[in-house]
């Protein structure tokens, strides 16, 4: 066995530490063994469709890795807007309003309304950035004050504030509040050409009985602002519209009708409206129709209008003889009518007659049939609680089946003035200056000398006339605070005769009035 040879270490100086060290040591045969030799490396097969070349290109797998965050993105997005609105489904009620419900000018009425926003986080919410402007003006002037006179020409304006278009918040008390959304949509309604709007109210789903309390209070409201004065409907295509401002109540006893007819309609009305449950226990619809005839100007339509204000009803008006008005549409307007009101139509004798001159082919424009005026006051399409006027200058140019008992229940004549309503008139106009009636009494006994009240039959140098109630109250009108005057130009209450105008000569001009 040789001796061993003792084995050196060299360092390399330059390397910071000692990376590599070389060992010397002798070499033995006995010890020498062939190097192993490495197996072949394999080479890897290539993708088809090269796919390996594009997922090892860096510019490739970066927009994979973009696009993968993207859409994590988007998808978070979907997830946060879709757990929103779960969220806001579960925790948020709605409520819309349209422009054509009757409670749509009450909210936005109490919308308008101050309120109490202490507070300097209630202050910054419900501050109202979009308002909206409604103007109603009156005269201030005294009746009948002349031009020059100081105030004759001051006119109030009254400026109503409300929420315009957009979004809004209301404090309707401590802790609740209502987001209000008013809207108007790109499209028009097809009877005034007008957007149509909707007002949204949101709020807390634990609030939501504020809902009922926001209703009644505008509602009452809305009352508050009619109070004293009765609204007038008129048929607007497919809708009632309110027709001008409401009116100031008629007194009743501002119509003078002949004796005891007043009493006997307002009476029948007013049994009527009471007796809603002996009809729903007979079975009998529960509607009722009445027919006021006579001559023009004698208190017919004022006296609807004087009964509505005495049952704080309105006026729901409807014009047959209008171009457009059909059979159908009249129906539904009378199923529709709106709540406590009386429905009018006025000269039912003339509407019923095509005005309209007929074209060449023979067409003359859609009317209103009398088979269709009759389903709708008395047939299928017949509402109920309803109360119905009708009125004309011609009763024997109505149908018979128009006027039967079911469509027609009480017939009235609203004949000329008699002496009972000419003293009943002048009572009213004149009474405050003629105490001790005398002037009445001169009154009428003038205007039985003029024969207008059909004479009596005695003298028959006494003509037989009539004259009108609406021609009596033109005369006290026209003489204001002077009785003596009105008996002196009593002759006025005279029915005039016009002849018709001679045609002129030809080739003569004919200046104008």
């Amino acid at each position: 066995m040789s001796p061993t040879t003792p084995t050196t270490t060299t360092i390399n100086p330059a390397l910071p530490f000692p990376a590599a060290a070389s060992a010397t040591a002798p070499t033995s045969p006995a010890l020498a063994t062939p190097a192993a030799a490495s197996p072949p490396t394999a080479t890897p097969t290539p993708s088809i469709l090269g796919l390996d070349a594009l997922f090892t290109n860096p510019v490739f797998a970066g927009g994979i890795g973009l696009a993968g965050l993207g859409a994590a993105a988007a998808f978070g997005r979907r997830a946060l807007i879709s757990g929103g609105a779960l969220l806001r489904r579960q925790l948020l009620v709605n409520i819309e309003i349209s422009k054509r419900d009757p409670s749509y000018n009450w909210v936005l009425a109490w919308l308008a309304q101050p309120r109490d926003n202490t507070g300097v986080l209630a202050q910054r919410l419900t501050r109202l950035r979009n308002l909206s402007i409604t103007t109603a003006t009156k005269s201030l002037s005294p009746r009948g004050a002349a031009p020059e006179e100081a105030g004759a020409a001051k006119i109030h304006a009254d400026f109503r504030v409300q929420p315009g278009f957009g979004k809004h918040i209301v404090r309707h008390a401590p802790g609740v509040y209502i987001a209000v959304n008013r809207e108007k949509a790109g499209t028009a309604t097809t009877a005034t050409g007008e957007p149509h709007e909707t007002l949204t109210l949101t709020l807390l789903w634990m609030h939501r009985h504020v809902l009922g309390d926001v209703f009644t209070q505008a509602h009452a409201l809305a009352q508050s602002f009619q109070q004293g004065k009765t609204v007038v409907y008129t048929a607007r295509k497919m809708e009632w519209a309110v027709l001008g401002k409401p009116r100031l109540k008629r007194p009743l006893g501002s119509v003078v009708l002949d004796e005891g007819v007043a009493e006997g309609l307002v009476g029948d009305v007013k049994e009527f409206l009471k007796a809603q449950q002996w009809y729903t226990d007979r079975g009998v619809p529960y509607r009722r129709g009445y027919l006021l005839y006579g001559p023009p100007g004698t208190g017919k339509t004022s006296f609807i209008q004087a009964l509505a204000g005495e049952l704080d009803y309105s006026v729901a008006m409807i014009n047959l003889s209008e171009v457009g008005m059909t059979d159908d549409l009249l129906a539904q307007l009378l199923t529709q009518l709106p709540e406590k009101s009386i429905l009018l139509l006025e000269d039912v004798d003339a509407a019923l007659v095509n005005r309209r001159q007929r074209d060449p082919d023979g067409y003359s424009g859609r009317t209103v049939t009398a088979s269709g005026l009759l389903n709708a006051l008395d047939g299928l399409a017949a509402g109920e609680d309803r109360i119905a006027f009708l009125t004309t200058n011609h009763i024997d140019r109505l149908d018979p089946a128009l006027i039967r008992p079911g469509r027609v229940d009480m017939m009235v004549r609203i004949g000329e003035a008699t002496r009972y309503q000419a003293a009943q008139m002048w009572d009213r106009y004149y009474g405050d200056i003629d105490e001790d009636r005398s002037g009445r009494k001169r009154f009428l006994q003038r205007l039985d000398e003029l024969g207008l009240f059909n004479g009596d039959g005695r003298d028959p140098n006494v003509p037989k006339r009539h004259t009108s109630t609406a021609a009596i109250q033109g005369l006290f009108q026209f003489n204001k605070g002077d009785m003596e005057g009105a008996i002196k130009t009593a002759e006025a209450l005279i029915p005039r005769t016009f002849e018709p105008e001679e045609p002129p000569a030809e080739g003569t001009i004919k200046a104008p009035a």
